[in-house]
């Protein structure tokens, strides 16, 4: 089990942090910038799961607790450089992202068929997914960004791909949860 006794150790004061094999490297490397967008996203899943477990959807919540292990081992991975074997390195393994694409088939199931864009909104949860949906895309392209520099797992790329998926599957399975209709994109010249 980790152990962490001190949060603040000044060492960052210099504008630097440290990777997973002890080197130092600019807090606003692509390497670091890319798993701030993992954590970022961590975040916002932390605010949904906790919305989840109000409402009383265990299920949801408990999928959404694997996800956030997953993005935590995930950002560790970002955090530790190529070639650095000290440590087992995380990698996403093909069931890892097989199981966000059987979530995202059960989500969508019995959703009626899109007619029209969808926009976020129609409750809270729904919102909230949809500015989770937006920081994955937001990571992946980091992640892209990041891939042309240095190596970084194809998977990882892949798992924050499906798993925007899954989040826009989840805004959608939320408003027919709530019985609330979804916001439709509505095209230039037949806006009121």
């Amino acid at each position: 089990m980790v152990r962490i006794n001190k949060i603040y150790t000044r060492t960052g004061d210099d504008g630097s942090t440290g990777l997973v094999d002890g080197s130092r490297v600019s807090k606003d490397s692509l390497r670091v910038s890319a798993y701030g967008e993992i954590d970022e996203l961590n975040s916002q899943l932390g605010l949904i799961r906790s919305l989840v477990s109000q409402q009383g959807l265990a299920e949801l919540s408990t999928r959404l607790e694997t996800i956030q292990s997953d993005l935590f081992d995930i950002g560790s991975a970002l955090a530790t450089p190529a070639g650095f074997n000290k440590y087992p390195v995380f990698e996403v393994k093909d069931s890892d992202i097989l199981k966000l694409e059987q979530w995202i088939d059960q989500a969508v199931d019995n959703l009626p068929a899109l007619k029209s864009f969808v926009l976020p909104g129609g409750t809270p949860l729904n919102a909230q997914l949809h500015i989770a949906r937006a920081v994955a895309r937001r990571a992946e392209r980091s992640l892209i960004t990041l891939a042309k520099q240095e190596k970084v797992q194809d998977r990882i790329i892949v798992y924050c791909n499906r798993l925007s998926d899954l989040l826009f599957a989840l805004s959608r399975q939320e408003s027919y949860r709530a019985k609330v209709e979804e916001y439709l994109w509505v095209p230039a010249g037949k806006r009121l």
